[in-house]
């Protein structure tokens, strides 16, 4: 996979070129330092995955990554930043952005990368608890849940459940349900939007729902 790192600090961007680059399945096609590098290496490189800090000077990585989808709905940005504020992390999956992962352990950065090409969204441990924890539907903005079509009516209260992080006894208490009902429902709603897991469910979500 080609990739394009874009980083404020140049010696994060020398350590992951160095990192991924030892890989023989990626290529570091470009680096930049600032979100005008990034959208000007996406129409240059066309690598695979963008993957970017999001608070830059200058241009930051979440109007980069709008001004880049907007040109291109299927690229994929990988977030890679020390910052897991909850604004940034809910805008970042509005956005659709494939991955937010936390500057810590560098050596997940790789099978992160192999698993948004894979067709998977990645959501760093603890990023992914903050995010599930976040009252997203209750946001002043209407949800557009047009990707939920396919879903009756309770299981698409169930999704909203799980995005919210309930776990499910729960989400049978606040439905009114059993947890043995809660369960097949989940199991219906995997089956039909196509997911793996309850993460799944609720990053597809964020991402789909907006």
């Amino acid at each position: 996979m080609k990739v394009i790192i874009v980083d404020d600090d140049p010696f994060v961007v020398q350590s992951l070129d160095t990192i991924l680059s030892a890989s023989n399945d990626i290529e570091v096609s470009g680096t930049g330092t600032d979100g005008t590098d990034a959208v000007r290496l996406f129409g240059d490189a066309s690598p695979d995955v963008v993957l970017m800090d999001i608070q830059m000077k200058g241009m930051g990585g979440l109007e980069a990554a709008e001004a880049i989808l907007a040109s291109d709905p299927q690229a994929r940005i990988v977030f890679l930043t020390t910052f897991s504020d909850d604004d940034y992390i809910v805008r970042a999956l509005r956005l659709g952005a494939k991955g937010y992962l936390i500057k810590q352990d560098v050596s997940t950065i790789a099978p992160a990368l192999r698993a948004v090409m894979a067709g998977q969204s990645v959501l760093e441990g603890e990023v992914l608890e903050r995010a599930t924890s976040l009252n997203v539907r209750e946001a002043e903005v209407p949800r557009d849940e047009s990707a939920l079509t396919g879903l009756s009516e309770r299981e698409r209260e169930v999704v909203r459940a799980v995005a919210e992080g309930l776990d499910n006894a729960q989400v049978a208490d606040e439905l009114c349900m059993s947890e043995g009902t809660v369960r097949n429902h989940i199991s219906a709603i995997l089956a039909k939007l196509g997911l793996k897991n309850r993460t799944q469910i609720a990053v597809y979500y964020y991402r789909r729902c907006h």
